[in-house]
């Protein structure tokens, strides 16, 4: 009986630039803070282009309020992202063994200090800090599966 079969792989492109700060710890959080920050500010200013282009024209208050978009939301995401991994890094170090707690602990606290400097309630930030824990611990296993 005749057999066919076909097999490939799909990668994404990868991008990688490295800035040594001399330290692990900075090191990584140097890399988080850039490389989310670049998408944050790259989906930003996407959204802002679709807005002006369905408008039809740009004025130089759009650029402005563009570019100021942009780089807030990039230096946002960026700071969450670089909290984010230093403090997984940090737990790891202490810990000695690289596993779905330190992830859990690192979500947990960029949760509770991103509702802490949002001016929150103590509920809202323990909820902050649950939910970054839950976020962070589901992206660690999901990333742990193969497929």
């Amino acid at each position: 009986m005749p057999h066919s079969s076909i097999s490939g792989s799909v990668s994404s492109p990868k991008v990688d630039v490295v800035i040594d700060m001399g330290n692990p710890l900075l090191n990584l959080t140097v890399d988080g803070f850039s490389k989310i920050g670049a998408v944050a500010a790259t989906r930003a200013l996407a959204e802002d282009t679709y807005h002006i282009v369905r408008k039809g024209s740009v004025s130089s208050s759009d650029f402005e309020k563009t570019l100021k978009k942009t780089f807030k939301e990039g230096a946002y995401w960026g700071a969450i992202a670089g909290v984010y991994v230093g403090t997984e890094y940090g737990v790891q170090r202490i810990r000695g063994t690289r596993d779905w707690k330190n992830a859990t602990f690192g979500g947990a606290v960029t949760g509770a200090l991103v509702s802490a400097a949002s001016n929150e309630k103590a509920d809202k930030i323990v909820i902050g800090g649950i939910t970054g824990a839950a976020i962070a611990t589901a992206a660690e296993f999901i990333n742990g599966w193969s497929f």
